[in-house]
């Protein structure tokens, strides 16, 4: 355990009631690996809590620990496939949450990244259906507080940015969802204050178990960083008798 370094997830940065949001949890699982990285959430992280971020045998691989128990995986990704399609316009990006579903009916209304409950301190990204676009979408200007001494906007961050959006892809308003696995890239990192396009897409259905991408562009369209992300449906589909 020499080799370890301790991290630890602010209860500010929750997802779920009472434990991390997957993206931003992720980003800190995979803060010592350069390049595209992929975690696995093996169980919910806990909050306010000291973890451990320890090398395993595996080259450019972590495990982070909470005592014994095993809460993420991260290990060094290849580089991810393109985006299904380029993002939609500023113009239309801004047009998404105005399909996105009221506090009243989100399951996570305290989400960091996506609660409506969280105007004040969260990251607001509301990505809905826009007209004119095959995906959800959305525009978010990071303010100053999630940035670094450069100005550029935290790795975690944009690990926590590039998480939510997929699910709403997939339709999480209709049946709620968790993360259980993420692989991220980020090519640029924006600065506080830039407007950037938020786009996601559901790629794939296999029973509980959904897949969708996400990405960060700049205002021209320019892409800045981006994801695939493995979801799991908290309940088990109804079908019919």
């Amino acid at each position: 355990m020499s080799d370890a370094i301790s991290l630890f997830v602010s209860a500010r940065f929750n997802g779920p009631p009472g434990m991390g949001n997957g993206g931003f949890s992720a980003g800190l699982a995979a803060q010592l690996i350069d390049g595209p990285a992929e975690v696995s959430l093996r169980a919910s992280v806990p909050l306010d809590t000291p973890l451990s971020l320890v090398p395993t045998q595996g080259e450019h691989a972590y495990e982070c620990r909470q005592g014994d128990q095993i809460v993420m995986t991260a290990s060094r990704a290849a580089p991810l496939a393109p985006l299904p399609s380029p993002p939609p316009s500023l113009a239309i990006a801004r047009k998404g949450r105005d399909h996105y579903p009221p506090v009243e009916t989100h399951a996570f209304p305290a989400c960091f990244v996506c609660g409506p409950a969280r105007t004040d301190d969260g990251l607001c990204i509301f990505t809905g259906k826009p007209d004119g676009f095959d995906g959800v979408a959305d525009t978010w200007t990071p303010s100053e507080a999630f940035a670094d001494k450069t100005g550029q906007i935290r790795r975690e961050v944009l690990w926590a940015a590039l998480d939510c959006p997929g699910a709403f892809a997939i339709g999480f308003e209709d049946r709620p969802m968790v993360l259980a696995r993420i692989i991220a890239e980020i090519h640029a990192r924006p600065r506080a204050g830039e407007e950037v396009i938020v786009a996601a897409w559901h790629l794939y259905d296999e029973g509980r178990k959904h897949g969708a991408a996400t990405g960060l562009f700049s205002a021209d369209g320019t892409l800045l960083a981006q994801s695939e992300q493995l979801w799991i449906d908290l309940k088990p589909p109804v079908t019919a008798a």
